[in-house]
């Protein structure tokens, strides 16, 4: 196992982790955006009218985008798993 080869891996590690978290912080964004939005128009300042709304759709976005994060964690693990006879051999 040379360096190369692990610097590869964690950087692929890094980029499926970044991939999928993208979904629900893209989620929390939009939702937190809009409350504070709604905060700003109407005055109020009140900040735990945000936190219920992000955590509804946190929870909703990882229902739907659920398959998707399982079948790209599975690939990557597969993958992973797969290059393990080819490490050892090195």
């Amino acid at each position: 196992m040379t360096a190369d080869y692990v610097l590869d891996i964690s950087s692929q590690a890094i980029r499926v982790a970044m991939m999928l978290s993208a979904p629900m912080l893209g989620g929390a964004l939009v939702v937190g955006f809009s409350i504070s939005l709604f905060q700003a128009l109407t005055q109020i300042n009140e900040q735990t009218i945000a936190i219920i709304p992000k955590i509804v759709a946190i929870f909703l976005v990882m229902i739907l985008a659920g398959p998707w994060i399982l079948q790209t964690m599975m690939d990557f693990t597969r993958t992973l798993y797969l290059e393990i006879p080819q490490v050892v051999l090195q």
